[in-house]
């Protein structure tokens, strides 16, 4: 009986966002593929992009806009 090769897991890494308007959200999770480093760019750039785009794809969906990024901050 041949093994099953296990698939491998995608590798998150955290961040808390701190919005404009004060609000905070924990735990927002970007994937390690949208955080690829091989043009030079700083993580926290890769992340903020990420996570606005997160963002707009959730108040598109729900119709209520979210204040901007203020700064995030890798858990």
């Amino acid at each position: 009986m041949a093994r099953r090769k296990s698939k491998p897991k995608p590798t998150f890494m955290v961040f808390n966002v701190t919005y404009e308007d004060g609000s905070l959200s924990s735990n927002r999770r970007v994937s390690s593929e949208h955080l690829d480093q091989r043009f030079g760019e700083d993580i926290q750039d890769l992340a903020m992009a990420a996570l606005a785009s997160q963002d707009a794809e959730i108040s598109e969906r729900s119709g209520v806009r979210r204040a901007k990024i203020k700064s995030i901050a890798r858990i």
